[in-house]
């Protein structure tokens, strides 16, 4: 009994100093960017000393795949439990389900949101297949179930498309097509418009530039999607 116990204090006070590893990266990550997450700069503000810290993380970079991995985990289980909690709603209420969970989550998480959608890290090499690979493909998903959602409504506006499947990075059609197996190239190009509008105005907001020109972001952004889903044809009943 007294050695189980013993055991699981350990593993709990491993796991509660890798959980303050992690917080205190992405809190060196707000002050100085991507090149302030190094293992020795966090062993100091922990008061560890650096082979301490390689107990947890070996290096730098598995480090920095944990916390992709952590946070765009994250933003896949946010965005996938608002599209399921409007299941029973229409298109456009379900784009907009979808874009404010990705808003929400990003104001919440701005040093997650810079860490997978900001500037690389210096020198950072992700592992083979990616950091973060199921979440996202999870992401991806999401995005082209949106342009799903629309396309009964959109193919028309895209009838003289002139995309291609040779258009698309293979990673990306890998992640999508076998969700979607009967959508068009140009629905996957229209997938990528959306994300451009939703990520425009989230990114401008998360790095302050819309501090000084509006006192309400959060109306830019609804206005934004419920332009988005007009453009779309798509109708706004619930």
């Amino acid at each position: 009994m007294t050695v189980t116990g013993g055991r699981g204090r350990r593993e709990r006070l491993r796991a509660e100093t890798t959980a303050e590893i992690k917080k205190v990266a992405l809190a060196l990550m707000a002050e100085g960017g991507p090149d302030a997450i190094t293992l020795r700069a966090i062993a100091r503000e922990m008061g560890m000393t650096a082979n301490a810290i390689y107990g947890y993380f070996p290096t730098r970079d598995d480090l920095v795949t944990t916390l992709i991995n952590d946070v765009y985990t994250a933003l896949a289980d946010a965005v996938d439990t608002a599209w399921d909690a409007s299941s029973g709603s229409g298109p456009a209420v379900r784009i907009a389900a979808w874009a404010g969970a990705f808003r929400s989550w990003a104001l919440a998480n701005p040093q997650g949101f810079r860490l997978i959608y900001g500037d690389p890290v210096p020198g950072y090499r992700a592992p083979e297949g990616g950091p973060a690979p199921d979440a996202a493909r999870r992401v991806c998903t999401g995005l082209t179930a949106l342009a799903d959602a629309a396309w009964p409504h959109a193919r028309h506006l895209y009838r003289d498309s002139a995309f291609d499947w040779s258009d698309f990075d293979p990673g990306l059609l890998g992640k999508v097509r076998p969700a979607f197996p009967d959508l068009p190239p140009a629905a996957v190009a229209l997938a990528l418009r959306i994300w451009g509008r939703l990520h425009g105005l989230v990114s401008l907001e998360i790095y302050g530039h819309l501090r000084t020109q509006t006192t309400s972001p959060e109306k830019l952004f609804e206005e934004e999607i419920a332009q988005l889903t007009q453009a779309l044809g798509v109708p706004r009943r619930r």
